[in-house]
């Protein structure tokens, strides 16, 4: 997977709240912002609604609830255990402000870093976001890749999740091949932008490594090279203990997008969760505007319709041009 793939998408994100709605529906339901207004089109059920976007890491899962909360009026809270810590933006992938389009974020580098972030915590912490969002008759997108916590919250009676809401599951999948190659030039991209010297930043000789945010997978593979690097001379040696640190990274990052992909197949095959796929595998072979392409035709597009139904019972009879609505809003912010 190459840079400009990358680029691409961050760009394509970059200017989401330029452009327009891309639903064909009676003007009664747009807002003074253009965007799809819920209370215009119908009134609510009894049960609120919640999507929630799942899926490996690194698959899109930000940029897809990214599109979504453009196209409906929307908030987003965030399941990734070590996203809800504050710090390490660039180990734990954060998205930027950004990428954020606008698009209000909650549970996203809130927590003290030392601290520990119990499954039982996340949960009261996401159903206080999730309350809040439907308080201001906005829909709430929960998106990351803990699954044991989205599992908790949906499925653990006491918090009494399903008794409240009606959720949407969209599944951003990636065949395995692919994504460890687009994993691996991840990595290789995030220490070009200075993720040694962010965990060097935070290295404690007597760390614990079992709890807050020193879970991350980057900090562990680190610390034998930072323990290493001040007593040994030798520059080559150096730079191969750096190296099994980074090449640690890149398995431990595949072992877990592995685990977070079977864990999903355990929640839809099992647990009988009804999960729509979105097979992204194609997105990620191709480059630039034909990328762009493939994950509006692929992913975007086909969420927005099954969102579309799952809020509104009905689905969008036509589409706009989005790769045309982004080049003249490029253009427009261009002169």
């Amino acid at each position: 997977m190459s840079m400009s793939m990358s680029m691409s998408m961050s760009m394509s994100m970059s200017i989401c709240k330029q452009t327009s709605p891309l639903l064909h529906i009676p003007t009664s339901g747009i807002d003074m912002n253009g965007r799809i207004d819920m209370k215009g089109i119908c009134r609510w059920p009894q049960k609120e609604k919640v999507v929630v976007v799942m899926g490996a890491t690194g698959t899109g899962k930000s940029r897809l609830s990214i599109d979504l909360a453009t196209r409906f009026p929307a908030e987003i809270v965030n399941s990734d255990k070590m996203q809800v810590y504050e710090g390490l933006d660039i180990v734990t992938n954060k998205i930027t402000k950004e990428e954020h389009c606008g698009v209000p974020h909650h549970l996203l580098g809130v927590v003290d870093p030392t601290k520990d972030v119990s499954t039982t915590t996340f949960c009261t912490m996401a159903s206080t976001a999730v309350n809040s969002i439907v308080s201001r008759g906005q829909l709430p997108i929960i998106v990351g890749g803990s699954n044991s916590f989205i599992e908790a919250l949906i499925d653990v009676k006491e918090h009494e999740f399903r008794s409240k809401y009606e959720c949407c599951f969209l599944w951003v999948d990636v065949s395995m091949p692919v994504l460890n190659s687009y994993l691996s030039h991840r990595v290789d991209r995030m220490v070009e932008r200075g993720m040694i010297n962010e965990v060097r930043n935070m290295f404690n000789e007597n760390a614990d490594y079992s709890r807050g945010i020193r879970r991350a997978i980057g900090v562990p593979e680190l610390h034998h090279y930072f323990q290493s690097e001040s007593l040994i001379s030798d520059e080559e040696t150096c730079a191969r203990l750096l190296e099994e640190a980074i090449n640690a990274i890149k398995i431990n990052t595949s072992k877990l997008a592995d685990r977070q992909r079977a864990k999903i197949y355990r929640l839809k095959n099992l647990k009988g969760w009804k999960i729509h796929r979105l097979d992204a595998t194609d997105v990620f072979r191709k480059r630039g505007r034909e990328a762009d392409e493939a994950w509006e035709n692929l992913v975007a597009g086909l969420s927005t319709q099954i969102v579309s139904q799952f809020l509104y019972n009905f689905h969008p009879p036509v589409y706009c041009n989005l790769m045309g609505m982004r080049e003249v809003a490029a253009a427009a912010t261009n002169t």
